[in-house]
């Protein structure tokens, strides 16, 4: 479990650029030629935790958990599954928000603009890793989008970024009654990927305020 231990406006971000090069040199805990893993050190927050490749499928949860690389929990285990059946060679797990917490109604309330700034240029540099130039992101946040009012707003500025990039947006499994793209956790591991509208599926959870 891992349950915050401060807000993370709080803590001095190590911001994802610096971050980004040490997760990039050799260590003695786990092989870097394998795992992308930034921070490369157990934190407060996560921007990115998946595997090396040239045609990876980035799925985009809300917040991290436990999970590290070759200690991957039961969620990340299913996704590595569903993206090497889908034909891709590798997966990145990113999220909407970046701050770690087993439990997401332990999230914090207010959203830090900082830590959601350096998650975004996360983002960017994941889409930029697919070398054919049309990234595919595989929406897997389930209906705990619903737990705080900024999620949406994050995925929002997500959306822009993956439009500069040309990404694709995709779901797995039944969509709920809402309209949320289903979790990864209890999907069979051959489960097939379809194209996402998430323009449309935003305009049904956004309100016309927020946007």
């Amino acid at each position: 479990m891992h349950i915050p231990t401060c807000q993370t406006s709080d803590l001095e971000l190590v911001h994802f650029q610096p971050a980004l090069e040490e997760a990039n040199r050799p260590n003695d805990r786990y092989d870097v030629d394998k795992w992308l893993y930034v921070p490369n050190f157990y934190s407060e927050y996560r921007y990115i935790l998946g595997t090396r490749g040239v045609k990876p499928l980035i799925c985009v949860g809300i917040n991290p958990s436990t999970a590290a690389p070759d200690d991957l929990d039961n969620t990340l285990k299913s996704v590595e599954r569903i993206a090497l059946h889908n034909g891709y060679d590798s997966f990145l797990m990113f999220n909407v928000y970046a701050q770690r917490a087993t439990n997401p109604d332990d999230m914090e309330q207010e959203y830090n603009q900082a830590l959601h700034e350096e998650n975004l240029e996360a983002f960017d540099y994941a889409l930029s890793l697919d070398r054919a130039g049309s990234p595919a992101v595989w929406a897997a946040w389930g209906t705990i989008i619903e737990k705080r009012p900024y999620l949406p707003q994050c995925v929002q500025d997500m959306i822009e970024v993956g439009v500069r990039r040309n990404a694709q947006w995709f779901s797995a499994g039944k969509c709920s009654k809402k309209g949320h793209p289903h979790h990864p956790l209890y999907l069979r591991k051959d489960s097939p990927l379809d194209p996402f509208d998430i323009r449309g599926y935003l305009d049904q959870v956004l309100p016309v305020s927020a946007r």
